[in-house]
């Protein structure tokens, strides 16, 4: 049974529906238990349970985001390449909705994801819209870019967002390891970042005054008839114009 489902959801997530093969895996789990889900998951290839997981209504809650263990999930996360998704809104959201949904289980995935090859990686990922504020807070202990002198050390539930801080937290304080792996390559992002800006800004400053210099040119070069009509303007009185 657990064979023929695992083709049936790849056959069904290579057609594209995706709702498909998520509620072909549900209605197992409902007719022969969770185990048998769980079974049957470990089965199925990371790129399918990504494809998959990936489509998370983080609003909700999914069997298959309950039941996936660590090792499952940690596979996955490192495939969410392959989408390149620009805003990172489905690494994110699929993150968010796993490891968080057990406090007593969350370390477990952050562990999962470190041990995997690309498994840092995929989490700077997932901070990369938050980069400034990370290094932010690996200097000072605060999310506040605009405070620049160091606190006390916050506690964890100070940040419990279930979301990017909650994780940067747990990762600095609990996962020290894999943190001094991600936060430089953000910090490198961060300085990139402002580099690149401040290049567009000198590029935009030079664009503008080679503007102003042409308007500026115009300006002062006077027409030929104004030109002669100044000179006959400053004959002396009784003189004639040679023209």
């Amino acid at each position: 049974m657990s064979n023929s489902l695992v083709v049936k959801a790849a056959t069904l997530i290579k057609a594209g529906d995706i709702a498909g093969a998520e509620y072909a895996l549900v209605s197992l789990a409902e007719t022969e238990g969770d185990h048998a889900l769980v079974a049957v998951l470990e089965e199925m290839p990371p790129t399918d349970l990504l494809a998959v997981i990936r489509e998370f209504d983080t609003s909700k809650e999914s069997v298959i985001n309950l039941l996936i263990t660590p090792e499952q999930f940690a596979r996955a996360v490192i495939i969410e390449k392959r989408y390149d998704d620009k805003s990172g809104s489905h690494l994110r959201g699929m993150i968010n909705s796993v490891i968080f949904r057990d406090e007593s289980q969350t370390g477990d995935f952050i562990r999962a994801i470190g041990e995997v090859d690309g498994g840092c990686e995929a989490l700077v990922d997932y901070l990369s819209d938050r980069d400034h504020e990370v290094t932010h807070f690996v200097k000072f202990d605060t999310f506040n870019v605009n405070h620049e002198e160091e606190d006390q050390a916050v506690e964890r539930h100070e940040v419990s967002d279930r979301d990017w801080k909650e994780l940067t937290w747990l990762l600095k304080y609990e996962h020290p390891d894999m943190f001094e792996q991600i936060w430089p390559e953000l910090k490198n992002r961060v300085q990139q970042r402002m580099r690149m800006e401040a290049e567009q800004e000198m590029r935009e400053q030079e664009a503008m005054d080679a503007v102003r210099e042409e308007v500026r040119d115009e300006l002062t070069d006077e027409p030929a008839p104004i030109k002669r009509a100044a000179q006959v303007n400053t004959l002396a009185p009784g003189e004639e114009s040679a023209l």
